[in-house]
């Protein structure tokens, strides 16, 4: 597989390209014990880098491992990887932590053997073209099911395979529900819809991650003087929205266009949602 420019430093140095970390033993191979976090690098800016630094570290000690490297440290290690590229680059910037051996049994992971890598490679930034969506058969699990309050490996192949089964219906993504059968998040970023002058999103409850450009939308929109509800939605409520669109470190707002066989244009709050955020992030 052909990798875009990537630079990743683990064990003291930084290696171009994808270098090889995990043996068959390795406790994160077989048994997922990989926490991660995603940052951007786009126009000059990383908006909320540190905030990413420490939920990682976060997500690390949620999971039964050892957050051995500080926030400091991570960001300077990011500002030396960014140096690397050219400067007009869009990265996207994914520091891991991750269990090399068992613990007390074999399932789980030993923190005193955590290791730590910092990745950062080329990803363009996603256009603001507008995705079509629908209603996904799988739900996201509870925190008694699964570990929700943390950026684990593991939960991805949940919203991977909702993902996959909604482009075999000639979407590109997906809204999952929670057990109850309220919206939770797209397969890939947070939601947000309007309705009369209206932002509203589903409300943190424990089945999916409160994001980091979600909350960031939300204070934005709310300190602009838009009325931002957290809430519970369901399906039917996104089908009479006025507007939906998304909001995630990948390609932080982007429009919905289409939602099942109903067509939507980009309107007024999401331009504002996406107009906020850019000010925000080329601000500091």
């Amino acid at each position: 597989m052909a990798f875009t420019q990537t630079w990743t430093w683990f064990d003291g140095g930084w290696s171009e390209g994808n270098p090889p970390i995990l043996g068959p033993r390795s406790h994160a191979f077989w048994l997922a014990s990989s926490v991660f976090d995603g940052a951007r690098a786009f126009e000059g800016v990383t908006p909320d880098l540190d905030l990413h630094m420490a939920r990682v570290n976060n997500s690390a000690a949620l999971m039964g491992l050892e957050p051995n490297v500080n926030v400091e440290t991570m960001l300077g290690l990011t500002r030396e990887g960014i140096a690397k590229f050219d400067r007009d680059a869009e990265l996207y910037i994914r520091p891991m932590y991750w269990a090399e051996e068992s613990g007390a049994s074999a399932i789980s992971p030993d923190p005193a053997s955590t290791r730590f890598c910092l990745c950062i490679y080329v990803a363009p930034m996603p256009k603001p073209l507008g995705s079509a969506i629908t209603l996904s058969r799988y739900r996201r699990p509870t925190l008694e099911t699964a570990p929700v309050d943390v950026k684990a490996g593991c939960l991805y192949p949940n919203n991977a395979r909702a993902l996959k089964e909604a482009r075999s219906r000639n979407f590109d993504n997906c809204l999952l529900t929670d057990m109850l059968g309220n919206v939770a998040e797209l397969a890939t970023a947070n939601i947000f819809m309007a309705k009369d002058g209206v932002v509203f999103t589903p409300a943190p409850n424990g089945t999916f991650l409160n994001g980091i450009t979600r909350q960031r939308v939300v204070k934005l929109l709310a300190e602009d003087g838009t009325k931002v509800v957290e809430t519970r939605l369901t399906y039917a409520d996104f089908l009479a929205a006025d507007e939906i669109f998304s909001a995630g470190n990948y390609g932080k707002v982007q429009p919905v266009t289409r939602i099942d066989d109903r067509d939507l244009q980009p309107g007024p709050l999401y331009r504002k949602a996406r107009e906020l955020y850019w000010a925000y992030a080329h601000a500091g």
